[in-house]
């Protein structure tokens, strides 16, 4: 993996002690069961953060200026139980020490980890879901850490809010609670879906943004596409109501498999973390690490 630091050049990358935000890259393929190449999506999102503008016009903030470490993992196990294991840890270790972890993926796998270690500190967190697909396999290929089994997982530690869900198994759909799921063709003709999302949200949230939740004409570099995905303003708008009525305590973009041939998803991909870190502080007290 390339030592790269997320925002470029330009941006307030600084060591570990003095950042407010831990970029946490984690180049992870081993469970998938399509395409291969997610393991490429974190260091694609690194390079094309540096032409990302540092300052947000929405927001009029630079949210840089708080400070972001590029975490490097020590190793990276081919067993996503061990893998789960080590992001726990990791996580766990962030918010003991009051910062922001942001996940990059790799493929869905490396969630229930961060999720493990931020809930020692949250008894009542929750997990907002961004995602086309459902996830809630009890075991996939041998493994309850597949990436088809996350929100299996994550259900087992806190409550889950489902949203973009258009592709699903029998046996997922028999144990999915359809009061908290918000399947794409449904949210395509509501203009109450944003507000519904958060209420079920308790107050401490972690997200997850399985980028294949966004349709594939705009983001056609994910190992899984489905058609009838949500567009860009869709999921900022509820990503914004989330980062103002909940606090949102960590997050993760996941199932990057990037295109040399086309970079437009690259950018899209790393201007969606910028966009949400924004969101995010906007709205928080945390005194500014200025240059």
């Amino acid at each position: 993996m390339n030592d790269i630091p997320f925002g470029g050049k330009d941006s307030l990358s600084t060591d570990y002690k003095s950042a407010k935000i831990i970029i946490l890259p984690v180049p992870y393929d081993y469970t998938a069961t399509w395409q291969k190449g997610a393991n490429l999506g974190p260091d694609a999102i690194l390079e094309a953060s540096a032409h990302v503008e540092l300052y947000d016009i929405e927001t009029d903030i630079e949210v840089h200026l708080y400070g972001i470490h590029t975490f490097q993992l020590s190793r990276l196990p081919k067993s996503p139980e061990d893998l789960t294991w080590i992001i726990r840890q990791n996580f766990s270790s962030f918010i003991k020490d009051g910062k922001f972890p942001v996940m990059l993926g790799g493929n869905h796998s490396i969630t229930p980890g961060a999720v493990q270690g931020i809930k020692e500190y949250f008894s009542d967190l929750s997990v907002l879901q961004l995602d086309a697909h459902a996830d809630l396999r009890e075991s996939y290929n041998g493994s309850p850490f597949n990436h088809a089994c996350v929100m299996a997982r994550i259900k087992e530690l806190c409550s889950a809010i489902q949203v973009g869900i258009r592709s699903i198994d029998r046996e997922e759909y028999d144990r999915l609670d359809t009061s908290r799921v918000f399947f794409a063709r449904d949210i395509l003709f509501r203009n109450d879906w944003v507000d519904n999302v958060v209420e079920l949200l308790s107050s401490h949230v972690y997200v997850t943004i399985d980028l294949d939740v966004f349709d594939p004409s705009i983001m056609p570099s994910t190992g899984t596409p489905e058609p009838g995905g949500l567009g860009w303003y869709q999921i900022i708008e509820l990503l914004e109501k989330v980062a103002k009525e909940r606090h949102v305590v960590g997050f993760d973009v996941v199932e990057f498999m990037p295109n040399k041939h086309n970079k437009a998803p690259d950018f899209m991909a790393a201007k969606l973390v910028y966009k949400f870190l924004s969101y995010i502080f906007k709205n928080r007290e945390i005194p500014v690490d200025t240059r």
